[in-house]
């Protein structure tokens, strides 16, 4: 017994650490061999104040067989390749970084999305396709005065984003050349809908084709800015035409939009972005099973996005196994304000970044990127009490749970990896994965009360080593 406590207090003296305020953890993307250890790991422990903070404690692989707790990882299982890990940069985001000074702005980009050792390392990021909720204001990128339309998109302009977003995306794409670009609408312009609102309504089927020219200008026109998005979805959160801005598209809408109208479109104008369908919770997997069942609409179709404030992740594999050959993405979860640590870890480790991963996800995006300290900016009747990855107040930067959540995954788990075998032992959920560089990853969460002691087992050899209640880690070998 004082063997082991005193092996935990050496753990624990070795990994606290108190960030100094404006401070950020150590690179985590560089293996300087200052450690002697046959396996990397770095820390999240919130209740001993633990905030990232890569181990000084050796963990070896012996030939030992091992008893007890034991996580094997099996690299001769293969599963779904991932694109990255990241944020929403929201309209809202992009306004708070852009009153920053130059210096303080650069600084934090590179923190956020530098993979070479200064960063966490963020390789994927979600806008909106026009304002989201958390935009400033309403607008889309073809708004007409009441009564008038454009059919033919000889208005449409990216004007509203010139402002901040763009200005922004080129600065994150000098830092990062490599980052992959999801767009989404959470709303068509009002003279295409229904009610002829930014709340609601549906998309009205005369514009289906003007819908779908508008797409192809947000891509080409994105384009010419130096920016490529990779995929589009076709509606955030079709079934929640409560927000502001939103709206309802059914399934049998999206099909034959999909079919009928973006899909050709996309074809004829030569554009190779990705379609993505539903973008909305797990508690409705029948939504992109009934469009991937049209064959006409599925030819056009990369794959599924989801959100979990529904149902359980679970549902992602449902959809995968009705379409194996079909992509799924994980593309939002917000954490409501102020926040707390040792909750939202949990949760969010345990559910979407090893949970949607173990579900064939090839991507684990958290909601918005900043908020200011009021969790502004948002339009009317938008979210106010979404909290960003960070809090930007001027050049004041404060680090949320999102920011652990994420630093967890993205800057080890690069694009180009593939998820790898990992039985999981009670208590101690995880998911692995095989980097480009030939390294393994193994990301574990402590899900139970008391400290756990297990063994991380590999190609015939045995690793020990240890987690605090709550706590996360990430092992490199």
């Amino acid at each position: 017994m004082k063997i082991w406590m005193t092996t935990a207090c050496i753990f624990l003296l070795a990994c606290i650490r108190v960030e100094p305020d404006g401070n950020y953890p150590d690179p985590p993307g560089v293996i300087d061999g200052e450690i002697e250890t046959d396996v990397h790991a770095w820390v999240t422990d919130p209740t001993v104040n633990v905030l990232f903070h890569r181990s000084t404690q050796g963990i070896f692989f012996t030939e030992h067989a091992g008893q007890g707790d034991i996580i094997r990882v099996d690299s001769t299982q293969r599963y779904q390749y991932i694109d990255g890990f990241g944020n929403c940069l929201t309209g809202g985001s992009a306004i708070l970084l852009n009153k920053m000074s130059a210096e303080k702005r650069q600084e934090l980009l590179q923190e956020l999305f530098d993979p070479r050792g200064s960063g966490i390392g963020i390789s994927y990021l979600r806008i909106s396709i026009g304002a989201s909720d958390l935009s400033d204001r309403v607008y889309s990128y073809d708004d007409m005065p009441p009564g008038q339309t454009d059919p033919h998109m000889e208005h449409f302009s990216l004007g509203p984003d010139r402002e901040d977003l763009i200005p922004v995306l080129k600065e994150i794409l000098a830092i990062y050349p490599d980052l992959k670009i999801l767009g989404s609408p959470w709303s068509a312009p009002e003279w295409m809908k229904t009610n002829r609102s930014s709340v609601g309504g549906s998309l009205r089927h005369e514009y289906f084709d003007a819908y779908a020219r508008y797409f192809v200008r947000y891509i080409q026109d994105m384009e010419e800015e130096g920016i490529i998005v990779d995929a589009i979805t076709v509606q955030n959160e079709p079934l929640h035409p409560g927000n502001n801005p939103s709206m309802f598209m059914s399934a049998e809408d999206q099909a034959k939009f999909i079919s009928e109208n973006l899909g050709p479109a996309f074809e004829e104008a030569g554009i190779t972005t990705k379609i993505i369908i539903y973008d909305h919770n797990c508690d409705r997997p029948d939504y992109p099973i009934s469009i991937l069942s049209d064959p006409q609409a599925a030819r056009y179709i990369d794959g599924s996005a989801f959100h979990l404030y529904g149902g359980t992740i679970d549902a992602m594999s449902t959809v995968h196994d009705a379409f194996p050959n079909k992509n799924l993405y994980f593309t939002e979860q917000w954490i409501g304000g102020p926040g707390d640590l040792a909750t939202d870890l949990k949760w969010h480790v345990e559910n979407l970044i090893i949970g949607a991963t173990r579900n064939w996800s090839r991507n684990v995006l958290e909601w918005n990127l900043a908020s200011d300290p009021s969790y502004e900016p948002h339009t009317e009747g938008g979210c106010d009490r979404c909290l960003g990855t960070v809090t930007i107040d001027g050049d004041r930067v404060t680090r949320n749970p999102a920011y652990y959540i994420l630093a967890h995954a993205a800057n080890f788990v690069r694009p180009g990896s593939v998820r790898i075998g990992s039985n999981m032992p009670d208590g101690l959920p995880n998911v692995a994965f095989h980097t480009p560089d030939g390294r393994k990853v193994l990301i574990v969460l402590n899900t139970s009360r008391e400290r756990r002691r297990f063994g991380i087992g590999f190609a015939g050899r045995l690793a020990l080593t240890e987690l605090g209640a709550g706590a996360v880690g990430t092992y490199l070998w």
